[in-house]
């Protein structure tokens, strides 16, 4: 192997893969720059850290299979509304044709805008969807795991628990293999809903949910939070009520209550960040955290996983205009891992190598490890 971190290489290498970014570019870091990118989500060990968000990118498979063939970590689906066996759907308001997607700028960077919400199709397809991702993890190409939102009663409301039984149930049938990876979505537009207005709801959903789901299949659960219409306080407090899941997405889009639209952009990505600093000594540590908000930069990807972050997922970085793009070639997805990974100031591997002369992360065996600042902050 060769090891060399100069700017020169790393140069040479943000231009010719610039041009065409090789499918295992995680293997060529490994043995150009000698740093192993491996990650973490949902227990699951996976290339490099970057995976992409629920939402309009990944509803069908020739998605998931240019995903595969860009050197994605991961992907999750978009997320399906439980039903009963006889298709009832407590949630059925949810179930909505997405309207066309907005890419704009807001504030310093990007956000997306829509107005639609889950899966819209029959759940058959979605069943579908779920083993044709399926087939790629078993292929090794692509881990890809089915969202849901289940039903979220109000205080004096019972669970529907016919809709956890059956969905959860024929999605682990679907997903074939013991246990079932599944996201629990709390999407972005429920923090505009009622049901959101009050923080005993949303507690109860969290303390409770979980075990609702475990009770139907054995799973491997990461639950999505919101950003909650409180103060910083309560998203600690949700993390703590959602010890139950195996799994963290930290932390969905900010609600704006005068265009009533979710949103991203730095406003997001600085409250997230802040939040996880400041979860204590006596936070949720056995629970796998996987970023997400705003992330456009390699170096952000540290910010998260120097806040405990194993993984993250991106969505707007997905569709900004091809101009943005310093690649000049290739699929979206190839396009923004090749700056996330091999941009020479903003890159993955120029913030790893920036943290190492810190004195931040250490070789190991001669190696740079991306999980060892994760593992390192989370032991602290």
């Amino acid at each position: 192997m060769r090891s060399s971190g100069s700017p020169a290489l790393l140069a040479k290498d943000f231009e010719r893969f610039g041009r065409e970014l090789p499918r295992d570019f995680a293997g060529h870091v490994r043995d150009a720059y000698r740093i192993d990118l491996s990650a973490r989500y949902l227990g699951r060990t996976i290339p490099h850290p970057i995976g992409k968000g629920s939402g309009q990118l990944s509803l069908n498979p020739g998605q998931l299979e240019t995903d595969a063939d860009a050197g994605l970590a991961f992907a999750v689906l978009k997320t399906v509304i439980a039903q009963d066996a006889g298709g009832v759907q407590s949630m059925a308001a949810w179930a909505i044709h997405e309207t066309k997607m907005k890419v704009e700028r807001r504030g310093d960077g990007w956000t997306v805008t829509w107005k639609g919400r889950g899966w819209d199709r029959s759940f058959d397809d979605y069943l579908a969807l779920v083993r044709a991702a399926r087939d790629l993890g078993r292929a090794g190409l692509l881990l890809a795991v089915p969202s849901v939102k289940y039903h979220l009663p109000r205080l004096h409301e019972p669970f529907r628990d016919a809709e956890y039984a059956f969905t959860t149930r024929a999605l682990a049938d679907a997903w074939g293999e013991s246990p079932l990876l599944v996201e629990q979505d709390f999407s972005p537009t429920l923090a505009g809903d009622p049901l959101a207005d009050e923080q005993a709801h949303i507690l109860r959903w969290l303390q409770e949910a979980p075990d609702r789901i475990r009770a139907q299949a054995p799973v491997r659960l990461a639950m999505k939070l919101m950003n909650a219409r409180f103060d910083d306080a309560f998203q600690l407090e949700m993390m703590e009520a959602a010890r139950g899941a195996d799994a963290l997405v930290v932390f969905n889009r900010l609600f704006d209550p005068v265009a009533n639209v979710a949103y991203g952009g730095g406003e997001l990505s600085d409250r997230n960040l802040r939040v996880l600093q400041a979860v204590g000594p006596s936070g949720p540590r056995a629970v796998d955290l996987c970023g997400t908000g705003n992330i456009h930069t390699g170096r952000l990807i540290l910010e998260y996983a120097r806040r405990r972050c194993s993984s993250v997922q991106l969505h707007t970085c997905f569709q900004l205009p091809l101009e943005e793009y310093p690649a000049a070639a290739g699929s979206r997805t190839q396009r923004a891992l090749h700056a996330l990974v091999f941009h020479p100031r903003d890159g993955l591997i120029a913030g790893l190598l920036a943290l190492e002369a810190q004195g931040v992360v250490s070789r190991r065996d001669g190696e740079l490890h991306f999980l060892d600042i994760v593992d390192a902050h989370r032991a602290r």
